[in-house]
């Protein structure tokens, strides 16, 4: 029988901001079109993405390592701790990442704990738009301790 956890994301969003070498400028030209919307949340992302926000568009993004460094780790482990709410990472499809691995975990650790997330700007408009980014938003999440526990 499976067990749920309920979590609730405030209205206040959590939102981390990834984006590799490829899509940076793309990055940087949502988040200006977006500004209005995102100065309302606590931002957080990769080192120099967050740097590149912060100087470019003028939004305070605390910043982590960068991604080949450990910062898609870092923000997986934030996810993991319940203080990452929403995830906005542009990755490039067609380049070769170094730290391919990290990324596919940090986007499983985000499928894990039902976080939104989104991979391109369509998506990321969608979600930034949503009526639930001026709310309060509960979710159920299945307890994966209880099904790890059932298999060890």
């Amino acid at each position: 029988m499976l067990e749920y956890l309920n979590m609730t994301i405030k209205k206040q969003k959590n939102i981390a901001l990834i984006a590799h070498d490829g899509k940076k400028q793309e990055m940087l030209k949502w988040c200006e079109a977006n500004k209005d919307i995102l100065q309302k949340h606590k931002l957080s992302g990769t080192g120099t993405t967050a740097r590149m926000i912060t100087e470019h568009v003028g939004i305070q993004v605390k910043g982590y390592n960068s991604g080949p460094l450990g910062g898609d780790q870092q923000i997986g482990a934030k996810i993991v701790e319940g203080n990452i709410d929403m995830v906005i990472f542009f990755s490039d499809p067609l380049a070769a990442q170094p730290h391919d691995p990290d990324v596919k975990a940090l986007l499983r650790i985000a499928q894990v704990y039902d976080i939104p997330m989104a991979n391109n700007i369509a998506t990321a408009d969608f979600l930034i738009r949503s009526s639930l980014m001026d709310e309060e938003y509960s979710h159920q999440i299945e307890n994966f301790k209880n099904t790890v526990e059932d298999y060890t």
